[in-house]
């Protein structure tokens, strides 16, 4: 009989990510299993058509970047997405890599304006649940950051 062993990978409440397609190499991000979707903070969210397929069309603002990383993604949906206040908002979802620690796999991701809160990047459970990793609520940052090899023992 075979068994689906899969090696449990425990995550903090925060964590750092990166999301390269997006020329992110690492940011803080907060785990939350109470997000359905994954966030990510944009501005100047603009969707555009190209040759019959929707684009959006987005800003990326960096800490210390003046010009922050402008960035298009196809669309792939458009859907009401409950805010921090609990009121639903329309808003472009895309698909991308999302890398933590040594894991990489692709997400869907929300676009919407997170200026005013802690964490620019928001980690939902659809994305957890994906790779099956064990959230330690009371930890934070227990995997490595994206591109660097953990000094952690298996």
């Amino acid at each position: 009989m075979k068994t689906n062993k899969r090696k449990i990978i425990e995550i903090g409440w925060r964590e750092y990510v990166g999301l390269p397609e997006f020329h992110i190499e690492h940011v803080k991000a907060k785990i939350d299993s109470g997000a359905r979707t994954s966030a990510l903070h944009a501005e100047e969210i603009t969707p555009f058509d190209q040759d019959g397929v929707g684009f959006v069309s987005f800003l990326i603002p960096f800490i210390g970047c003046e010009q922050g990383v402008r960035c298009s993604a196809k669309i792939v949906d458009k859907r009401p997405i409950k805010n921090t206040s609990g009121v639903a908002e329309d808003r472009y979802i895309v698909k991308t890599i999302l890398t933590l620690g040594q894991e990489r796999w692709p997400v869907e991701v929300s676009l919407t304006s997170r200026q005013s809160m802690r964490f620019p990047v928001i980690i939902g459970r659809t994305a957890i649940r994906e790779k099956g990793f064990l959230l330690n609520a009371g930890k934070s940052y227990l995997s490595a950051r994206p591109g660097y090899i953990s000094s952690k023992p298996d």
